[in-house]
Parts: structure tokens; sequence; C-alpha cells
């Protein structure tokens, strides 16, 4: 069996390229094998119920995929629920979520909850990921859930602009408490958009933390090869 992970997508219909991309990703990279999704497939995500050409496109394809599809959710697409699901075919996790490969327990995140450092961030997070406040989100008319939407990118790009770059990245002790609460050896995640295979990253034993990169110019993904988990980019 193959395994493929993705993240950090951000479709959005002002990046046709990377749209095009991911279709033509779906339908020769993962015939009849497992991929995983770890968040921010979408640049944004307002609800199931606003239907797109994007989303409509993304829908189809997923849905005629033959491998089996997991979807985490990440900090731009947390709205994604049952009902995209259903259409899809795809399966919903929640993170963190562990999975097995060779026997080994690897945990798979999209990424945010490792930024600690990033203070102003932690604090919008939960309410972010709160069901309650997804639940009064959605109930909302769709004009005013985009103008949301819109503001928030906004604030997140000021954000990003005038945030050094280490207090976005992850905190390594709350990779090794991550790694170490799972009893997982091997962790993978997005969000960073920096692509890397780190190694030996637990104190006392070895540990393993594998990034995936933005679809920008390139696409990132982690497949499965003789055994071993490989971090892979190609030309988009």
């Amino acid at each position: 069996m193959s395994v493929f992970f993705i993240s950090d997508l951000h479709l959005d219909a002002a990046r046709p390229n990377c749209v095009t991309a991911f279709l033509q990703y779906l339908k020769t990279r993962t015939q009849g094998e497992e991929l995983y999704i770890l968040g921010d497939l979408f640049e944004v995500w307002i609800g199931d119920d606003h239907e797109t050409e994007l989303s409509q496109r993304v829908v189809n394809a997923l849905a005629e995929c033959p491998a089996h599809i997991y979807f985490m959710a990440g900090n731009r697409d947390f709205l994604v629920g049952a009902e995209f699901a259903r259409k899809t075919g795809i399966t919903l996790i929640e993170e963190p979520y562990v999975i097995r490969i060779n026997n080994e327990r690897v945990l798979l995140l999209h990424g945010d909850s490792l930024c600690t450092k990033d203070e102003a961030y932690m604090r919008v997070r939960p309410m972010l990921r709160d069901p309650v406040f997804q639940k009064q989100l959605l109930m909302k008319p769709t004009a005013e859930r985009l103008e949301i939407a819109g503001n928030a990118r906004q604030e997140s790009q000021a954000h990003t602009s005038k945030t050094e770059l280490e207090i976005m990245d992850v905190t390594p002790e709350a990779v090794i408490e991550a790694l170490i609460a799972n009893s997982a050896t091997t962790l993978i995640h997005g969000h960073t958009h920096r692509p890397f295979d780190h190694l030996s990253v637990l104190s006392n034993s070895t540990g393993r933390r594998m990034v995936l990169g933005d679809w920008d110019e390139f696409g990132w993904h982690i497949y499965l090869e003789d055994s071993d988990l490989v971090l892979d980019s190609f030309p988009i």
C-alpha cells in the first residue's frame, strides 16, 4: 500500500495553476491509494453551503478519485464539514491523528498548534476550532461570512508581515511534547510553509519531523517508497 500526504494548497480561483495541478494530481498520483490532506486545501472556506465554480470542480474531482481520502482541517478551511464529506466521499479526521506505517506510530497534525510562540494567533485558535463558534458563524448570511473571511485574511496578512519568521515557526518543545503524548516516532505536518525532513527531534531517542510545503511554483507531497517516507516536490 502507498500513502500520500499533502497540505497547504490554498486553492483559490485567483491561482488557477494550483487548482489545475491539484486536479491533475488526483488523476495521476493517487490511483487506488490513501491520500491525507492535512489542512488548508482551500485559501478560504466559508461553509459547505457556499457553492462556487471552484468548489464544484474540487468536489467533483475528489468524488471521482479512487483513492481513500482523509481530510484534516487547517486554519483556513476549518468550516469544511459533513456535507462536503458526503458529496466527495472523503473521511474527515481531527487532530491529533495517529496512523501506523511499518508498525510505527506516525502523528498527523496541520501544524498551527505547534506554533506556541505566536501568542496572538494562539489566543485566536481555540475560538476558530470551537464547534459553538463555528455553528454561529455558519448561521450568518453568505455575504456576511464572505466579509468576515475577507477581513480575517487581511488581518492575517498584516500579522504575518510584521511578525518574525521564527515566532511563526513551530516551537521545538511543542514538537517533542506532541510526539511523546501520542507515543509517536514520526510527525508529519504543514502550515509553516517550510518543507524539510528533520531527524533526531527527540532528545533521548530517534524522532522525525517531516514538514510539507505549500503549493505555489512547486507542489509538495510526502509518500511511502520502499518502506520509507519521502518528502518531494514537483513543478506546477
